[in-house]
């Protein structure tokens, strides 16, 4: 067994050094920052990852060109290259051609399983490793033996009707009362919002078109008259020209984190003490369509689902027949 002393220590000049002498095993001094407390919400690591070694920079650098060759969204380009990043770094004393199946294992053990990583975010990697070995690096890696972790079920988070018209008149703000009560109304993700244009509302239709949504589709959700008037008395009180809702400067696209301020100043203003996200008013939105009787089928094509099973978790959260059921105690 070897020490070195910690003042002066140049990790990258020993791999080096030794590259093809000896394996060396520094798990354990990787990352500066100790593993982050578990904590059943903890979804993603803020650990900064050094740069990659040469030879798997060039690796990642190809993934990358050929993930926008292909014209993946900018979203999952960043969360793919990021996610193989991570692992690559795990291993950078070793050949990318050389790291197997066992090796994913390994990482997903001793990094992320001791993290209390989130199933969504081992998923993702799982996701960026099956592209990364079956488009660019071609080893010994089999690809169909990398596993996914066992899906967790978690039923969404539905607010009340009472609870979103709280929310919704909040703010006197007609600006900010219109975002959040668009999210509501046509059931949005975040970013769907954001990326919305004035000619994307169709007044004669009576109709958004929510345009390049997740999976790079378009989709329609109605409009009522009600969204629509509220929509008028914004677009005349602020004129949007490029985006429908515009940032602190003209022709820039309101940020996320300011959204996400509108709604925590709507909550205390409604006195909600939950921790709601801008998701819960597209959950709530679906719930509510279902329990109000609309088709399950439309309510698929509304949120823009690509398989009807993720609608269908919407049943699970619906009560409207659940209220019908007699508990057995109540004729005691």
């Amino acid at each position: 067994m070897w020490y070195a002393p910690e003042q002066g220590f140049d990790l990258q000049k020993l791999l080096q050094v030794m590259k093809g002498l000896a394996w060396i095993d520094y798990s354990a001094i990787r990352y500066k920052s100790p593993p982050p407390a578990t904590h059943p919400h903890h979804t993603e690591s803020k650990e900064s990852v050094p740069d990659l070694p040469p030879h798997m920079a060039d690796k990642l650098a190809q993934f990358t060109r050929w993930m926008e060759h292909k014209r993946y969204s900018h979203n999952t380009i960043k969360a793919y290259r990021d996610m193989v990043k991570l692992f690559l770094m795990f291993f950078q004393d070793r050949d990318t051609t050389g790291i197997t199946n066992e090796d994913v294992v390994r990482f997903v053990n001793e990094y992320m399983v001791k993290r209390n990583l989130s199933f969504s975010y081992q998923n993702q990697l799982v996701n960026g490793l099956k592209l990364f070995y079956r488009e660019v690096e071609k080893s010994r890696m089999d690809i169909e033996k990398i596993h996914r972790p066992k899906r967790e079920f978690k039923l969404p988070n539905v607010l009340s009707k009472e609870e979103i018209k709280g929310i919704l008149e909040a703010h006197a703000n007609v600006k900010h009362r219109a975002m959040l009560s668009l999210i509501y109304a046509c059931g949005l993700r975040r970013s769907e919002l954001l990326n919305l244009k004035p000619t994307d509302v169709d007044s004669k239709r009576m109709v958004l078109v929510i345009r390049n949504a997740k999976g790079r589709k378009d989709r329609i959700a109605p409009l009522s008259a009600k969204v629509l008037e509220m929509l008028r008395t914004y677009y005349k009180a602020y004129k949007p020209k490029r985006w429908l809702f515009e940032g602190q400067y003209a022709g820039t696209p309101y940020s996320a984190k300011s959204l996400q301020s509108v709604l925590k100043q709507a909550l205390v203003k409604a006195n909600i003490h939950k921790p709601v996200t801008l998701h819960w008013l597209r959950h709530s939105y679906a719930t509510h369509l279902l329990e109000g009787g609309t088709d399950l089928r439309y309510i698929q094509e509304l949120l823009g689902h690509k398989s009807s099973k993720t609608t269908e978790i919407y049943t699970h959260v619906s009560t409207k027949q659940i209220q019908q059921i007699k508990s057995p105690f109540d004729s005691l």
